[in-house]
């Protein structure tokens, strides 16, 4: 075989074998590429089933198009040898890497991360592998992990057919390989409905790769033996070791995580690759932030007491008693700085205010908490504002007794809730016995201001802006202005006057005076404050407001890495967006959407992202999400237009065509002249089927202000208008 030309490929050398092939190097002459052959042996030629299985490798896997799915360029037939062509691997496989030395958590996580994204778009295809295992796993040299041989892959007739883009009848294929009564697949990654022989879906590969990664994690397989059957066995009638049994360093939650797959009902398992991709992402994004803790080491000795920072704090939004529903920005304000307050302590473990944000006006005891959060102790309290006093009592619960270590009431003037935070903060480490550095009691004693009036309106101002129509966008900036005019030294005050009025000059006209204010206000914040973050991510909403893309995803990182909870995630999500990187949005996405707690704005570009890639079922998943956020938001403030108009994107896009005329309706009658309005009032029409309605109101958006083609054209929403010369007039193709 080395060296002979079959068609227009020059074989090059052998690449390895397995019970399905044989795999060479070749050369394809025609594209000067460097591809690979894998060849049905010619035993299993004359096998009907086994060329049916062949060709069905290579017919499911070019129906997907996925970075982390090894690339099929054609099915070929020459002088009765049948081969497939695909994307040359440079690496070793999961089974070789693994072999060859124990892999670090965070590899495992990646790899695993990864595999779960390929399979969420295979599964959205109606494509079920049925094999996942180490040997089907590649690592190329650049660490990417890519899903291999898609042998004994099920095509799912009605999901294939109602994913966009379904495979061709040919690719349409039900096969007695994989039909009730046939166990197919390799038996220690086996689920239980494979090991029974029953019908299979998307869930067996969850199964599959919560074995494979409990494989990494531990050293050994979830289900041994020393026949099949022995394994069949276990796989069926006993469960695995816990995780932190067999590697005590492992992380509570990766063990948790890998209960939930490898649950034997799969009612109870993970139902999509999406949630559990989604908890692999937040399980990587705590121990990227050091939130995760290892278990303590096994030992029958004493244990010491664990120290305060391996017994995390939950701080719950607090009650406001007063029942004002203008006093909630109030309140969400002093729980948000209590909460950075307690940050700022090193030997406290605080969950973030997005962690938290879940619970807000929710009946849930302490108990309940640390349940759900593996919570040690929990901060809550009630609040009252009354004119210029202010009471709050607080209260810290052990989770585990369920009574308090701590306790108090404070009845002050308005004027000290700074000291009062900063009390508190103290308060809690004396309860919990932790001793501050000279340098911590600085932190904690500094102000953001020592203007309580330049507080409230910035706190008023926040509650606006993330609305982000014309009218609360101005209202948002003239508070952020009056905060600073009230106190020149506010340096959070500065850095929301450079995001309002970069907003401002974004989506409302281009007018060169609210950029220049946005740079000015974005400087003098810098210079007050250097490092601050929210000053930078005002400096990159002034980079995008410019279409400096790139740059500004630069800066807003930078920032996010230093205090994720900044504001920063929704600006790099639309600059990820704008310009053209959809990937890597994807990836960081569950942790965006942590970050922003109950900002629903980062949503949109997660959602134009997915829906650019193709992800239709991670799509699908999110509107849900989102949705269930609107309406939440609406139900608490009924005049966010914002919300409405994104909520009826979402009613439109799963048929809520009723519902979602009524959204539109409504928030185009609240705000008229809305450019943004009326901008997602034409996706929504879009969605709805309604061409004309759209152009309309797109023409409307156009006169209004906005005037983003980058963002316009690469709208997912809008892919309907591609081609119409109205669309192409009002947002024509930049050069």
């Amino acid at each position: 075989m080395i060296g002979k030309r079959i068609l227009h490929y020059d074989v090059v050398r052998p690449l390895g074998a397995g019970g399905m092939g044989v795999v060479y190097e070749a050369l394809d002459t025609t594209l000067g590429r460097r591809v690979a052959l894998k060849f049905l042996p010619p035993e299993l030629e004359r096998q009907p089933q086994s060329l049916e299985r062949f060709q069905r490798e290579a017919r499911a896997a070019s129906a997907l198009n996925h970075p982390n799915i090894c690339v099929v360029h054609a099915i070929e037939n020459h002088d009765g040898e049948h081969f497939i062509v695909m994307e040359l691997l440079e690496g070793e496989s999961l089974a070789q890497a693994s072999a060859r030395q124990h892999l670090d958590l965070p590899a495992i996580i990646d790899s695993a991360i990864q595999i779960a994204d390929a399979l969420e778009s295979a599964h959205a295809r109606g494509i079920v592998h049925h094999d996942i295992k180490p040997g089907n796993i590649f690592i190329n040299a650049r660490g990417q992990t890519k899903i291999l041989d898609f042998g004994l892959a099920k095509i799912d007739r009605e999901r294939a057919s109602s994913s966009a883009g379904s495979p061709s009848a040919d690719t349409r294929i039900e096969s007695q390989m994989t039909d009730r009564g046939s166990a197919m697949g390799t038996v220690p990654y086996m689920s239980p409905e494979q090991a029974r022989g029953q019908l299979t879906d998307a869930r067996t590969d969850l199964f599959s790769l919560g074995t494979v990664v409990y494989q990494l994690a531990a050293g050994e397989l979830p289900f041994r033996g020393d026949t099949s059957a022995v394994v069949f066995d276990a796989i069926l009638n006993r469960d695995p070791a816990p995780l932190r049994q067999v590697n005590p360093s492992a992380p509570a939650e990766l063990g948790r995580i890998l209960e939930k797959a490898l649950e034997k009902d799969r009612n109870l398992r993970y139902q999509s690759a999406t949630d559990f991709k989604t908890d692999l992402i937040r399980l990587k994004r705590d121990l990227d932030s050091g939130r995760q803790r290892r278990a303590p080491e096994a030992g029958g000795g004493r244990t010491s007491p664990p120290k305060p920072s391996e017994r995390p704090i939950a701080v719950l939004y607090f009650e406001n008693l007063g029942g004002a529903k203008e006093d909630e920005y109030f309140r969400d304000g002093i729980t948000e700085d209590i909460i950075t307050e307690l940050s700022k302590i090193k030997e406290l473990h605080v969950f973030s205010r997005p962690t938290v944000l879940a619970y807000r006006d929710k009946p849930v005891t302490p108990a309940q908490i640390g349940q759900q959060l593996s919570a040690a102790f929990v901060l809550a309290g009630t609040l009252r504002r009354s004119g210029s006093r202010l009471r709050i009592s607080a209260q810290l619960v052990d989770t585990a007794t369920d009574f308090p270590v701590w306790s108090e009431r404070y009845d002050r003037e308005l004027q000290d809730v700074f000291e009062l935070q900063d009390e508190i903060a103290r308060k809690i480490a004396e309860a919990l016995r932790v001793t501050l550095s000279p340098q911590e009691q600085a932190d904690l004693a500094a102000k953001p201001t020592e203007n309580l009036q330049a507080y409230d309106l910035y706190l008023r101002g926040k509650s606006y802006a993330r609305r982000m129509t014309k009218q609360d966008l101005e209202f948002a900036r003239q508070m952020f202005e009056q905060a600073a005019a009230l106190d020149p030294k506010f340096a959070l005050a500065y850095a929301a006057v450079a995001h309002a009025c970069a907003l401002i000059y974004y989506n409302y006209g281009r007018d060169d005076v609210w950029i220049e204010r946005a740079k000015a206000a974005s400087a003098h914040a810098a210079a007050m404050q250097p490092g601050l973050p929210e000053a930078d991510v005002g400096r990159a909403w002034v980079l995008y407001a410019a279409q400096d893309y790139d740059e500004a995803i630069r800066v807003v990182r930078e920032a996010i890495q230093r205090k994720s909870d900044c504001g920063g995630y929704y600006l790099l999500g639309r600059a990820l967006f704008s310009a053209g990187r959809y990937q890597e949005l994807a990836d960081v996405a569950e942790i965006a959407i942590q970050a922003a707690g109950g900002d629903y704005n980062v949503y949109s570009p997660i959602q134009n992202a997915l829906g650019a890639l193709g992800k239709t079922e991670a799509l699908r998943n999110l509107r849900q999400r989102r949705t269930q956020v609107l309406e939440e938001q609406i139900r608490q403030v009924p005049e966010d237009v914002r919300a409405r108009i994104m909520l009826a994107i979402d009613y439109s896009a799963i048929g809520r065509i009723e519902d979602a005329a009524r959204e539109v309706n409504l928030a185009i009658v609240l705000r008229p002249d809305e450019a943004s309005v009326l901008y997602n009032a034409a996706c929504a029409f879009c969605l709805m089927g309604k061409k004309p309605e759209a152009l309309d109101v797109l023409r409307k958006a156009r006169a209004a202000g906005f005037g983003d083609s980058e963002w316009a054209r690469r709208d997912p929403d809008l892919a309907v208008l591609h081609g119409d010369p109205e669309f192409e007039r009002l947002y024509p193709a930049t050069t």
